[in-house]
């Protein structure tokens, strides 16, 4: 047989695959047939990128039965629909290097489900079972618990993150899919999962986690409330106002004038903290753990953060540069308006109000003359007013 006769590709026999893929598990055929096309005797078996490109082998091909074929397929799309290469991308940089110990644990995480499924896979495949290792769990998890030297199957870059010697260059070639398509194509999988799981009511518990977290994220809300006070200090930090304190670089070209230069002042902060009778332990915990945390990440000074214990009223005030000179008092009714008119009056006006309560609270009928956030603890807290900037701790 020729090298020619031998590195061409049956695509009868793999689209033939493809079909049934498609049809055995209709959710996934959007994310199947957006998969093209790549003839490449380099790649072993088959191979995807980050472009949605699949480099296939044609002796893979010949030597592979359809129905093991079919679940190759479904395989290598589980690789781009999971965004293994951009979690792999997040790893230290030392297991991004060991490429082939990232796909085997990235191979554990898909396999497990696709067996699950009842898809039959080529001979050699990776299980988690194959290393002692539980069912279900993510590859981040399973791979500080894989043997030091696995090397198995190479999926490719759009699975573990690295070059692959077949890859095209860049985005250049056969179609390619963008970041923002594939992202849109990732969801609306994510919702043929939730339809068909309606519908029919199985769907393997991989995917179904999988579905769930990408159609409704958990919001991280350390990140969130970090962001928002990061936000609002930036905002503050970049009011402008004219001071003669430190004359401007100008004024030695003007004789007899003084020009006053421009100063950025450093936010002050105040933290309102519900210490009302509906607030427990935990919230009081919780919320004690944010006030240093979330303003020192910020860069906010601890000399400019004052906090404030209030019920029905303000019970003490202090300025802190940590919580173990935070004040707490209170335990009867609950008005947090009673908590921001006392910081928005103090002789060092805030610029910024954090409220950090459960929300059973009264808010002020009008926006005040700062920015407010209000940091809502627990699972029941009520929403506020749309116009006062919330984030939702969990307790």
């Amino acid at each position: 047989m020729t090298d020619a006769a031998r590195n061409r590709l049956d695509r009868t026999k793999l689209l033939a695959a493809r079909y049934r893929a498609a049809n055995d598990r209709p959710y996934l055929a959007s994310a199947l047939y957006a998969l093209t096309v790549v003839p490449s005797p380099d790649a072993p078996t088959m191979a995807v990128d980050r472009h949605w490109r699949c480099y296939v082998s044609p002796a893979f091909v010949d030597a592979t039965p359809v129905e093991e074929l079919a679940g190759v397929w479904i395989h290598e799309v589980a690789h781009l629909l999971r965004d293994h290469h951009g979690r792999a991308g997040r790893l230290p940089a030392a297991d991004q290097r060991d490429r082939y110990r990232v796909n085997v644990a990235q191979d554990c995480e898909i396999n497990d489900d696709l067996l699950t499924d009842g898809l039959r896979l080529p001979a050699g495949r990776v299980e988690p079972r194959l290393f002692g290792l539980p069912e279900g769990q993510l590859f981040e998890a399973y791979l500080p618990q894989l043997p030091p030297h696995v090397r198995e199957h190479d999926c490719g870059s759009g699975a573990h993150g690295r070059p692959a010697p077949w890859d095209l260059p860049g985005s250049a070639g056969p179609a390619a899919l963008g970041d923002v398509e594939a992202q849109a194509l990732r969801r609306h999988t994510a919702e043929a999962m939730r339809a068909h799981q309606r519908a029919r009511g199985t769907l393997p518990a991989g995917w179904q986690r999988w579905a769930e977290e990408l159609l409704e994220p958990t919001v991280d809300w350390r990140q969130a409330l970090s962001g928002a006070v990061r936000e609002a200090a930036a905002w503050a930090a970049g009011a402008i106002d004219y001071t003669y304190r430190r004359p401007s670089r100008r004024t030695p070209a003007l004789r007899g004038v003084v020009l006053p230069s421009l100063r950025r002042p450093l936010p002050r902060v105040a933290v309102v903290v519900d210490t009302s009778g509906s607030m427990g332990d935990a919230e009081l915990a919780a919320a004690l753990g944010e006030i240093t945390g979330v303003l020192r990440e910020v860069g906010v000074r601890g000399n400019r953060v004052t906090v404030l214990a209030c019920d029905a009223d303000v019970h003490a005030v202090s300025r802190v540069t940590s919580t173990e000179q935070v004040t707490l008092g209170g335990g009867g009714g609950t008005d947090m308006r009673v908590g921001i008119d006392a910081a928005l009056a103090a002789r060092d006006r805030p610029s910024i109000v954090i409220v950090l309560t459960d929300g059973l609270t009264p808010w002020p009928d009008e926006t005040p003359s700062c920015r407010l956030i209000a940091a809502l603890i627990g699972d029941g807290a009520p929403q506020p007013p749309g116009w006062v900037e919330t984030v939702r701790v969990t307790v």
